[in-house]
């Protein structure tokens, strides 16, 4: 940092202290259109009412699309996760119905299924997925760092604004012994006005006009997301259609008929008469 810049940051350092601990005092205030001075004991504050509200409008953008960015990415872990569990269990039912699963084949055949959803299914989403929705949202979101720089930028240049002012104030009020101090702080502060009215205006235009291109943005890329879970649940539907071929028919009909209950009663039944699970007790 420059020793011009490190001398400003004192003095905005300096002016902000003075705010904070005049704030808590009774104060006056002066409205027109936009902006409001508050004077105190030190210097007049300016607030400007129309800025405060679209930084808050775009303080509520910021979050929401940092936490849209965050569950977007989310959903494809989740995604990821959720097929490769799936392969697992496959794995352990092929694995626990061994040879007595190879006579129909059905815990083969379910198996293939979802290790074909998670290798052809989510891996063949994940390219389009990042393309037209991680993608897109997250230079969105890249835009947030600048405008919050623009905005900080933006609040410097008041607080020296402010600063001098309140120098031009005092001199008028108490004249000094150099007849130039206050031309030329006169001439300071009205640069450092015409610099942040500069910025502020920019601030007050574009910040609205950045919060209505959110939807026209987004749009897109909400469309894509609903396609991509459309396709990832219908081809996980047609898989597992396809494995339901193999399931006994007499189970379907059972489960219909309120007699599966009753099936696998009998099934336990048969396991309690088995020696083996009295072995414990004798």
């Amino acid at each position: 940092m420059s020793w011009s810049g490190f001398k400003k940051a004192v003095n905005r350092a300096g002016t902000t202290i003075a705010l904070r601990k005049t704030d808590s005092h009774d104060c006056s205030t002066i409205t027109n259109n936009r902006q409001v001075m508050m004077k105190t004991g030190q210097i007049e504050k300016t607030i400007d009412r129309e800025f405060e509200l679209e930084e808050r409008r775009f303080r509520t953008l910021e979050s929401a699309a940092n936490k849209l960015q965050k569950e977007a990415k989310g959903y494809l872990d989740s995604l990821r996760a959720m097929t490769a569990s799936q392969t697992r269990i496959a794995e352990t039912i092929d694995a626990f119905y061994g040879e007595s699963g190879a006579n129909d084949g059905v815990s083969r055949y379910y198996r293939t299924a979802v290790e074909d959803l998670d290798a052809d299914t989510v891996k063949a989403l994940d390219g389009p997925y990042r393309a037209t929705v991680l993608e897109p949202i997250s230079r969105f979101c890249s835009y947030f760092p600048d405008i919050n720089e623009a905005i900080k930028k933006r609040n410097h240049k008041l607080l020296d604004y402010d600063a001098l002012r309140s120098k031009v104030k005092k001199l008028v009020d108490k004249p000094s012994d150099d007849v130039q101090k206050l031309p030329k702080a006169e001439r300071d502060a009205e640069m450092a006005k015409e610099i942040y009215e500069e910025l502020n205006h920019q601030l007050i235009t574009e910040l609205p006009q950045l919060i209505d291109l959110r939807v026209p943005y987004l749009d897109p890329s909400f469309e894509a997301l609903v396609k991509i879970q459309l396709r990832f649940c219908s081809e996980a539907y047609a898989r597992m259609a396809q494995v339901q071929q193999y399931l006994d028919p007499n189970t379907r009909e059972e489960y219909a008929g309120g007699f599966l209950d009753t099936r696998v009663e009998q099934v336990l039944q048969g396991m309690r008469e088995l020696n083996i699970t009295s072995l414990a007790s004798s």
